[in-house]
């Protein structure tokens, strides 16, 4: 607001006609005695005082005092009144006694104030139009006209919205009962030409400071109640709220140019023409087209524009399936006639796996920004049916691409999220999405939502379906902007496109644009919507397409003419017709030309491995040795550590010098190895920094120093990877899905996501069973990412116990009847398979699959069961001797005893896996039975290694083959071993079953009857007439 010359201009309400009197008689100020005295490079006399820096301080305290007379001193206090009330300022002012007066003598100078009763009326009035203004802020997005269909999906108050320079008082009174608390503040109509001094919190008056009441609420109509609803206010950042109200109330900023509206034009002329087409040629196939909402094509390539134009490189999309081809075709640029085959039921696949549906597909494209002349990458990320289960995948993603080109701050890389109107108010994941958006280890520096908002949610209508006002309201816990807009106003879903893009480009922070619109079929084109929504679809039905009301407006306006808009239909409709001529060329389907992260040099060309080999997992000594010394110590000085923690270390250390490791020391050489060749390791999960069990303390605290923390992994070689390691958010659908798309972006990283117990994964399972298990089958996309599930049968009831096992492996691809016969068998399993499931029971093996994971020459998910008590167990180490050079990992570790010395003598074999094998022989000392039974450890489970167990099996002639595990029987291992152990062994033998009885619950709350239950097994496994009336 511009400053003013004179203290009585700012008080007094003028009327249109009135002009403002520059006062030039004043009275010197005296020194202020309570305040500190302001020093002026000009003497005091040479200087007016309502002019020049003083104007600035009387303004501030005019504002403070408006808003409330006794937080101004009283002599300030007295001088507003009396200038209020007429008196020149001369003659208003009055000096403040001495400190020896008391304060109850300035009442001899109110005389002034008492002249003129109305004083009061115009600080309500002042305090009544800043109070009307924030309420149109706040609220007047509830009344403008956002539904095209304008029948309103809002339960608020939707009274037609008119706009004239004539401002009626009565009509707005009931209006803005929505608006204001107390109606209009008491002003009333003679108030309407007087002109009133707009605060700093508004730009409707552009380079004006002062309106008449007429004009305010003219322009904030304009501003918030048009085509367009700004919801901000409830954002606590001043500087963000003013930027906001900068880009819409400033009047007459939401122009374009001539040459931007053809261009929007011809925008929209493709958006409709491909749904136009598409139905044509195929009118009775699914496509989820984009009718009722053609302008997301507009406004995506505006946001892409903008921020390509502020410096980014690189857009990672997610979206759902309704619009995915369009934007395939006009946003990304996918070829038309890679699109235009899908649709041809005799196209045979080419590539492994078994593929999805085209509205599920992916894309990775580089190409030319033609507005800014920059390249620019897009990538639409492949996903499932479930709805905004992509959200966290695109959002991992994009934080490793970042991290890749070392974008620290998301100048160059961002991402998009599209969503439906019903699940973006419904589904879970997106508020933890939303969650995620401002930690230090999870940021993407902000992200564009648009939400496609048809107003309906396949039957359902949005008052079934939410029980918040906008589907978007879940977004205001972030403090993102919401910009609600009338998607039939093409002009004004740009302009609020450029505003996101703004906004994110400034701020980093998320943004979300609500694109009010309507579906014109039903859920997809074979849906009959009429059932359900017969009025809605009434209307529908007579609405005119926004293609054809944009085209009318410009014709209207001279921006081009019929024959002009003809021929840009008419081009796109060839360019149309041309590629679905060349798609019946297409014989074969290639599911990887839809890839939508490549990962450029690792595969040969055609995709393949560049080797069927892996290659040693084991390390020198002196590497091992350095990893374990750097593990035990504080590589930082003046840095003091917990005095627990320093007995930890102390522990490491002893070890490392008897040459043998835990199970925390065994992870720290497996990563510690990998970044010393290059490898990104990144570890997620609830509290994994230190380690559910205390184990793991990779990142240390400084007791004295608040916020001090080392990870020694970071200092282990001069030129190493970087180690990120970060306890998560409490999430594991959001985060489990993070990291996946984070291991998405690279081959050459190790990612892992520990749960804090097991079974917590279950909350995650739809990115298990949607991404991880079946990612490659469907989308050609390989990925290496690791988890890491506690489970263990330890009485601590049911739910910290079992990391539900036989989920992973029902869900295994191999064929539990087929002995398979392959050259390099161990490798080529792993190629073949959809997952990798181990359960080691030593550190060694463990070390040995985490470094495996990546010198494998490809990339499969890796689930591994790992261990709670085996953590601490005095006889779960191992020998550095077990990770030398040549060592690799053990898929099934033989019995090393007695009982293998002599295996005719073998009277029973026993398989199991993980912890268990520590209780089995345990038990089988106390009971001397050595030679009688051998215990066989089958560490991967998936794929079965049924070379291995067939030469176990065939090594003990005469003996009982017993699977033994601590699990219920329903649950564990034992339905998915037993088949493929009697496939081995051609079904010559049973297989038995050792274990706890079937039930619901995965394990006992009850202590006792955990260890009852763990003696009857053992007893059973030790038994050797167990089965003898079963045989």
């Amino acid at each position: 607001m511009l400053n003013l010359r004179t203290c009585a201009a700012k008080l007094r309400p003028l009327t249109a006609s009135q002009t403002v009197k520059t006062i030039s008689q004043h009275r010197p100020a005296a020194p202020r005695t309570f305040q500190q005295i302001r020093c002026y490079s000009a003497p005091v006399a040479a200087e007016p005082f309502l002019s020049g820096t003083s104007s600035n301080y009387v303004e501030e305290m005019y504002y403070a005092w408006l808003e409330n007379p006794k937080s101004v001193h009283k002599s300030w206090d007295i001088f507003f009144r009396n200038a209020n009330a007429g008196a020149a300022p001369g003659t208003a002012y009055q000096s403040p006694p001495p400190l020896s007066t008391s304060l109850s003598t300035l009442s001899q100078a109110q005389f002034l104030v008492q002249a003129q009763p109305n004083v009061d009326k115009l600080v309500e009035d002042h305090l009544a139009v800043q109070s009307l203004i924030r309420a149109y802020q706040v609220r007047g997005h509830h009344i403008a006209k956002l539904d095209p269909l304008g029948i309103s999906c809002v339960n608020f108050d939707d009274a037609p919205v008119t706009v004239s320079p004539n401002v009626d008082l009565a009509v707005f009174k009931e209006r803005l009962r929505v608006l204001t608390v107390g109606g209009f503040y008491g002003l009333d109509e003679s108030d309407l030409d007087k002109v009133f001094h707009l605060p700093t919190t508004t730009f409707i008056g552009g380079n004006e400071s002062a309106l008449p009441l007429r004009e305010i609420i003219r322009r904030l109509e304009m501003a918030y109640c048009q085509h367009i609803g700004v919801e901000f206010m409830f954002i606590n950042d001043l500087e963000q709220c003013q930027w906001i109200r900068q880009k819409f109330e400033t009047p007459g900023i939401m122009q374009f140019t001539n040459e931007e509206k053809r261009t929007l034009l011809a925008r929209l002329v493709r958006s409709t023409r491909f749904e136009e087409f598409l139905h044509r040629k195929w009118s009775s196939e699914k496509r989820f087209g984009l009718e009722g909402c053609e302008v997301l094509i507009p406004a995506l390539k505006t946001i892409i524009d903008k921020s390509s134009e502020k410096g980014v490189d690189y857009v990672i999309m997610g979206m759902p399936h309704r619009g995915r081809l369009n934007v395939l075709a006009n946003v990304i640029r996918k070829e038309l006639e890679q699109i235009f085959c899908q649709f041809d039921s005799k196209l045979e696949a080419a590539d492994e796996g078994s593929g999805d549906v085209k509205y599920h597909l992916g894309m990775y494209h580089r190409r030319i920004n033609r507005v800014t002349d920059r390249n620019i990458t897009l990538s639409l990320v492949a996903n499932p049916s479930h709805l905004e289960a992509a959200d966290p995948v695109v959002q991992g993603k994009t934080k490793a691409e970042q991290f890749y080109c070392g974008d620290t701050e998301g100048k160059k890389v961002m991402s998009i999220l599209l969503h439906g109107d019903a699940a973006f108010a419904g589904q879970g994941i997106v508020y933890e999405t939303f969650h995620l958006s401002d930690l230090p280890s999870y940021t993407t520096h902000g992200t564009v939502h648009v939400v496609v908002n048809n107003q309906i949610g396949f039957t359902t209508d949005p008052r079934m379906a939410r029980s918040s006002p906008y589907p978007t309201d879940v977004a205001r816990v972030v403090n993102a902007p919401i910009f609600h807009v009338n998607a039939d106003d093409p002009e004004a879903v740009v302009y609020v496109c450029n505003v996101a893009a703004e906004w994110r480009s400034t701020f980093h922070k998320d943004v979300v644009v609500d694109l009010v619109c309507y579906r014109r079929n039903g859920h997809n084109e074979m849906d009959e919507p009429m059932f359900t929504q017969p009025l809605m679809y009434k209307q529908i039905r007579k609405q005119k397409p926004v293609l054809q009301k944009y085209a009318e407006l410009l014709i209207s306006q001279g921006v081009v003419n019929q024959p002009e808009y003809e021929e840009e239909i008419a081009k796109y409709d060839k360019i149309c017709e041309e590629a679905h001529a060349r798609s019946k060329d297409e014989k074969i389907l290639h599911i990887k030309h839809w890839l939508d992260s490549p990962w450029p040099g690792f595969f040969t060309l055609d995709g393949q491995p560049r080797s069927m080999t892996c290659p040693s997992t084991g390390l020198n000594e002196e590497d091992l040795t350095h990893i374990g010394q750097v593990a035990s110590s504080v590589p930082v000085e003046d840095f003091t550590i917990h005095g627990g923690l320093s007995r930890i270390l102390k522990t490491r250390g002893e070890m490392v010098k008897n040459r043998t490791v835990d199970w925390a020391l065994a992870e720290y050489m497996a990563f510690g190895s990998l970044l010393k060749e290059g490898i990104h390791i990144r570890l997620s999960g609830q509290d994994v920094e230190r380690g559910t069990f205390s184990h793991r303390h990779h990142v240390l605290h400084d007791q004295n120093v608040d916020k001090r923390t080392c990870i020694p992994m970071n200092h282990l070689w001069p030129n190493q990877a970087p180690y990120t390691v970060c306890n998560s958010s409490l999430s594991e659908y959001g985060v489990l899905g993070f990291e996946l798309g984070f291991a998405m972006a690279s081959p050459n990283a190790l990612v892992l996501w520990e749960a804090q117990f097991g079974d917590f994964h279950n909350t995650a399972q739809c990115i298990i069973d949607q991404f991880i298990c079946p990612g490659q089958a469907k989308w050609v996309r390989q990925n290496g990412i690791v988890l890491l599930l506690p489970h263990g049968m330890e009485g601590m009831g049911p739910e910290h116990s079992s990391a539900r096992p036989e989920r992973f492996l029902q869900m295994c691809n191999d064929d539990p009847d087929v002995f398979p016969k392959l050259d390099d068998f161990d490798v080529r399993q792993l190629y073949d398979c959809n997952w990798i499931v181990v359960n080691c029971s030593t550190p060694a093996n463990f070390f040995h699959v985490l470094r495996r994971q990546i010198l494998l020459p490809f990339r499969k998910p890796l689930i591994i069961f790992t261990p709670k008590s085996l953590l601490r167990h005095p006889e779960a180490r191992s020998s550095f001797d077990d990770m030398l050079p040549g060592t690799h990992f053990l898929r099934v570790i033989p019995d090393g005893g007695p009982a293998a010395q002599s295996p005719e003598q073998v009277k029973r074999v026993l398989f199991c896996t993980g912890k268990v094998y520590y209780d089995l022989t345990r038990e089988r000392k106390a009971r001397q039975m050595e030679a009688d039974v051998a215990i066989t450890r089958v560490e991967q489970l998936s794929p079965f290694p049924f070379d291995l167990l067939q030469r176990e099996a065939q090594k003990y002639p005469a003996a009982e083959l017993v699977w033994c595990q601590e699990e219920h029987k329903n649950q564990g291992y034992y339905d998915y071993v037993k088949p493929r152990l009697r496939t081995t062994i051609n079904r010559a033998k049973p297989v038995w079953y050792a274990g706890r009885e079937p039930a619901a619950a995965p394990a006992t709350g009850n202590k006792k009857t955990h260890l009852t239950e763990l003696q009857r097994l053992l007893d059973t496994a030790f038994n050797l007439d167990a089965f003898k009336d079963l045989a």
